[in-house]
């Protein structure tokens, strides 16, 4: 069929016409883009608490009907009080802590006991730790200038890590009050999010979808900041109990490393290490030893209860969403990835399931 000139020229006109809409739909995107960016962390954090803590708000509705916003307020108001109050009290700890360690280094009075002579017999590291030891209860001053560059490294990193917290936790209470707000239209959000997934998968999955990508991330919410808290309990109570130097601190380094999805090894093992070492073996010992060794592997086996619950998919599809966004994007893609990840995994079961289906029905029409 051959096209007239005419024909052609009203072809050509309107792909010109597409071309330059998608070009102007593609150059307003990208500067609507540059205008959000700044906020889009403090954006999906909102997003991700207001999910998390929108089923207590369903269960405030009894006494509270039709109050959507004072619900949302007190919750938000009481979530403030759970953060400040310890971060108070973990502040203060912290510069008396420094501050009383100043005044040991200024007044002289700083010393290391000497090591034992059974550190030597260490397997491997034995001899080293034990010279190095060693010097450090003899020349602490020597052995400070000799390290005096890493030592610096090492304040400079501390510096930025203290001042990256800092700006991280101003983040998460800017976003706990945009939460509130979230909470407050919590029924026309789950609209909203109903018909933009409707609009890009297809009517029949947007609500299966925005189910899904709830449920996600009330999951990884519960699975590993649930898990890590619970683990710093167990761990931080026996710290406490024996007496552990900066307990609070270590801790709240169990609550980080287990976010960050690292073993809480990481700091039990150490910590048992120097319990040993500074009040030998005793029963004591050996109950806080086994205690705190097992409390540090808690989460293998709360994981699997926990991090998969309610999610209509398996659970090591959210686990490695988990780890994998961790790695990429940071505590913000230990959420974001098990939701991408879960949905993707939907979407693809879905399609491998409809062709079969698609065939069958051909099949039950043909004479």
């Amino acid at each position: 069929m051959m096209l007239t000139p005419i024909t052609q020229r009203t072809l050509s006109r309107d792909l010109l016409d597409v071309l330059i809409r998608a070009g102007l739909i593609a150059v307003l995107a990208v500067f609507c883009f540059r205008i959000f960016v700044p906020f889009l962390n403090l954006m999906v954090w909102a997003l991700i608490l207001a999910i998390t803590l929108y089923p207590l708000q369903v269960k405030l509705r009894g006494p509270l009907a039709g109050k959507d916003g004072l619900i949302a307020t007190l919750i938000i108001l009481v979530a403030f009080a759970v953060i400040l109050v310890p971060t108070y009290l973990l502040g203060v700890a912290v510069a008396n802590s420094i501050e009383r360690a100043m005044a040991v280094v200024r007044g002289g009075s700083f010393q290391i006991p000497p090591p034992a002579e059974s550190v030597a017999a260490w397997p491997i590291v034995g001899q080293r730790v034990y010279d190095f030891w060693a010097q450090a209860s003899t020349d602490i001053t020597g052995l400070a200038q000799r390290f005096a560059p890493q030592l610096k490294e090492a304040g400079v990193a501390l510096l930025g890590m203290v001042t990256g917290l800092g700006a991280g936790l101003l983040v998460f209470f800017f976003a706990l009050i945009v939460a509130g707000i979230f909470m407050a239209h919590g029924e026309k959000g789950y609209g909203s999010a109903v018909q933009i997934a409707s609009r890009i998968s297809g009517p029949e999955n947007g609500r299966q979808i925005a189910d899904l990508c709830t449920a996600t991330i009330r999951a990884v919410a519960q699975g590993v900041v649930g898990i890590a808290f619970i683990q710093m309990l167990l761990i931080g109570i026996a710290f406490i109990v024996m007496g552990i130097p900066g307990a609070g601190l270590l801790a709240l380094a169990v609550l980080l490393i287990g976010i960050m999805q690292l073993p809480a090894t990481l700091i039990t093992i150490p910590v048992i290490v120097f319990v040993i070492v500074t009040e030998g073996v005793s029963t004591a010992t050996i109950i806080f030893s086994v205690y705190v060794f097992v409390a540090g592997l808690a989460d293998n086996v709360l994981k699997p209860l926990l991090l998969g619950r309610g999610v209509a998919v398996p659970m090591p599809v959210v686990l490695i969403g988990a780890l994998g966004g961790m790695v990429t994007g940071g505590v913000i893609g230990l959420f974001i990835g098990p939701v991408m990840l879960a949905v993707a995994y939907q979407l693809f079961w879905r399609w491998v399931k409809e062709q079969p289906e698609r065939e069958q029905w051909h099949k039950q029409k043909q004479p």
